[in-house]
């Protein structure tokens, strides 16, 4: 199973056998501590949202998945891969980023944004799959700046990947989430993007066992950490 990042918590003694989620890459973080404090272990597979909607189609075993993605859960839903309907859990929005010490752009034209690049790329997940690609394609493309930025673009698998670009100094510029920023000392925000700019961002959980629907209730019951860390209530 190819996911991009698997992490193993453990709290205390529980049951044998850990409880298998599979969550968006932006969730890092917050959801681990949360995990921590489930009573039991934990395994988290992080990953892009439409990658492990996919693999779920496919028979990949999970308790439950949380998703970047409101789309995704419902054609797993809609193809009977989860007998839950879902859950909203918490939003987002979408912020440009570039290094720690970087000026803040006035504003995010076509002609602004090429200019900071200076001959670089533009990192953003990828459009077609990964749920921060697809808000930020809506949001270019309402602007009238997609097919001009196109071809300046470093797309990655997920949202987490296009962070490290700009905090490794690989490219000049990445378009993430606000949780995404707030996560990391590596970079700042140089442009907020308006969150009626494109789809709402929405965080639906889906329970595939009863294991994991209590699991969804524990998250419900911590949303306060997510909120700290940068996310918002739907």
């Amino acid at each position: 199973m190819s996911l991009a990042c698997a992490a193993w918590l453990s709290a205390s003694v529980g049951t044998a056998e850990p409880l298998r989620v599979f969550a968006a890459a932006s969730l890092q973080g917050p959801l681990d501590r949360v995990a921590e404090a489930w009573n039991g272990q934990v395994s988290i597979s992080y990953g892009g949202s439409g990658a492990m909607a996919r693999q779920l189609a496919q028979g990949a075993p999970a308790d439950v998945v949380l998703l970047a993605n409101a789309a995704w859960a419902d054609w797993l839903v809609a193809n009977g891969h989860t007998p839950d309907t879902g859950q909203m859990l918490l939003s987002n929005t979408l912020v440009i980023i570039g290094s720690p010490n970087a000026p803040v752009l006035p504003d995010a034209t076509p002609h602004t944004i090429l200019a900071r690049l200076a001959g670089g790329r533009l990192a953003m997940g990828q459009h077609m799959s990964v749920p921060a690609g697809i808000y930020t394609q809506a949001w270019l493309a309402e602007k009238g700046a997609w097919d001009t930025l196109r071809p300046h673009l470093a797309e990655t698998e997920n949202v987490r990947a296009a962070l490290a670009l700009v905090a490794r100094g690989e490219t000049p510029l990445g378009i993430v989430y606000a949780s995404d920023a707030v996560a990391s000392d590596a970079v700042s925000v140089v442009f907020e993007v308006p969150a009626d700019a494109h789809p709402p961002i929405l965080y639906p959980g889906l329970a595939l066992t009863p294991e994991g629907e209590a699991f969804l209730d524990h998250i419900a019951a911590h949303l306060d950490r997510f909120v700290a860390a940068g996310f918002r209530l739907p």
